[in-house]
């Protein structure tokens, strides 16, 4: 087989920059969805408008139930794109012309998402951003999952492999952080176009900024070059099986299930724990976000630094650890006297230490479990591995849009500054700190001894 080039720094970088554009899409789905479609009575008091009806079916709310489906369906597809992708014989390679096409639809149905063309209240709103919703899951594992099948290919080193995940962590803070900034641009256009359509104006505009990032790679890395494009012979029901009997996989996605549940519960409940818990603008949320993302950004070098020489499994543990006592510190947001922004500041502060780890070293694990997977089965199916992880945790955001969304009714009644007041938000973050302690406990399960050598034996043979 030819030998095939090491990705150069360069290179891993212009890779980065699809990482951006399609952050900037996710976070504002995740960050804004639920914030436009049940807003909170602060919300309301501003002109923002109830699109889709707001009582509960078994207790699940049509926002609940809509998201948390397209996520099941998200995930579903995942494994049928990666077995395309993985199986792929195309001049571009497996990966390349899957981001092509999947880009600029991706990028216009999240707009779409955001518009209801009927009255307050309809269900017909609802059915339309079903629709869309879809759609949206679709075009972002078209994009995604071949994206994230290259991780390994163009880490083709333990170093490489490590600063690759830096450098995708880095422009993933970048793209959730101006996400961040919906409500702060869309200010500008608030007293000429009203709440919803300033929403919309918004959206539109850094969706085109997404689309430009996520092209990037797609026309400007030769996959040819760096990466193996020799198609899978599998089926991809059978490729995924053959990734779950993956002891070391089955622990990773077992602990990242939980981590994400948590991690989502957090980050759909971040603008209510700001607006609701600490009675801030829904303005404050990308400064807070902001002072978290300069000091993640900190760490990063010294987790580069440190994961190299005592590797990956401890900071792991430890973040998972440390994200739980944020949690813990978030569902006490407003119940302790000090200054709401100087709360703000602490959670920030204290999340971002876990979100440096956790945004740069657990695309690396899977890196290394499917590497080490590829020498002992002979068979390229990197892929799948990471289709079969986002299936996994996927399932589990979906579960966390359904407690999100039904736990935050919990006195949702209540008079603001009375003790009930935000009750049901503070669960939801009590919540997310149980599930990743939990998630911790599961990570030390992992052999990392064990996957390292194995891969360090496939390169002395080599």
């Amino acid at each position: 087989m030819q030998t095939k080039k090491t990705a150069t720094n360069k290179i891993l970088w212009i890779f980065a920059v699809g990482q951006l554009g399609w952050s900037l899409l996710s976070g504002i789905i995740a960050n804004w969805l639920v914030f436009f479609y049940q807003p909170s009575s602060e919300e309301l008091d501003k002109g923002q408008l109830l699109f889709i009806p707001k009582g509960t079916f078994i207790g699940l709310t049509a926002i609940g139930i809509i998201t948390a489906f397209g996520r099941i369906f998200d995930a579903v597809t995942d494994p049928y794109i990666a077995g395309k992708s993985d199986s792929l014989k195309h001049r571009l390679g497996r990966r390349i012309p899957f981001m092509r096409f999947a880009a600029i639809p991706f990028g216009v149905v999240t707009v779409l998402m955001f518009v209801s063309p009927f009255g307050e209240k309809s269900m017909g709103n609802a059915v339309f951003l079903f629709i869309f919703a879809m759609m949206f899951y679709f075009c972002m594992t078209c994009y995604c999952t071949p994206y994230n099948a290259l991780i390994p290919e163009l880490g083709s080193t333990q170093n490489t492999r490590i600063n690759l995940s830096t450098f995708i962590s880095v422009t993933y803070f970048f793209g959730t952080a101006i996400a961040y900034l919906v409500p702060n641009i869309a200010g500008i256009f608030m007293n000429s176009l009203g709440y919803a359509a300033s929403f919309r104006v918004t959206i539109a505009i850094l969706a085109a900024v997404a689309v430009i990032c996520m092209l990037v790679p797609a026309f400007l890395i030769d996959e040819n070059l760096y990466a193996d494009t020799t198609p899978s012979k599998s089926t991809a029901f059978k490729s995924l099986l053959a990734t779950f009997r993956n002891k070391d996989f089955r622990v990773f996605v077992c602990s990242d299930i939980l981590y994400w549940i948590g991690l989502t519960l957090f980050q759909t409940g971040l603008s209510f724990y700001i607006t609701v818990l600490l009675g801030l603008g829904s303005g404050m949320t990308f400064p807070l976000f902001a002072i978290m993302t300069v000091v993640s950004l900190a760490f990063y070098p010294l987790v580069n630094i440190f994961s190299k020489k005592m590797g990956k499994k401890k900071l792991i543990a430890f973040a998972f650890l440390f994200f739980s006592f944020a949690f813990l510190v978030t569902a006490a947001a407003g119940l302790i006297g000090i200054p709401a922004m100087v709360y703000g500041v602490i959670i920030a502060v204290l999340a971002a230490v876990p979100m440096a780890i956790l945004g740069i070293l657990p695309q690396a694990v899977v890196a290394d479990i499917s590497e080490a997977d590829k020498l002992d089965t002979g068979e390229s199916r990197q892929g799948m591995f990471y289709a079969a992880r986002t299936f996994a945790f996927k399932l589990g955001q979906s579960l966390a849009m359904l407690m999100f969304t039904s736990i935050a009714l919990i006195n949702s009644d209540a008079e603001k500054g009375s003790s009930g007041y935000g009750l049901g938000y503070r669960l939801t973050a009590l919540l997310a700190a149980v599930l990743c302690l939990l998630g911790g406990l599961v990570f030390l399960r992992y052999n990392e001894k064990k996957v390292i050598n194995r891969i360090e034996e496939g390169s002395k043979n080599a």
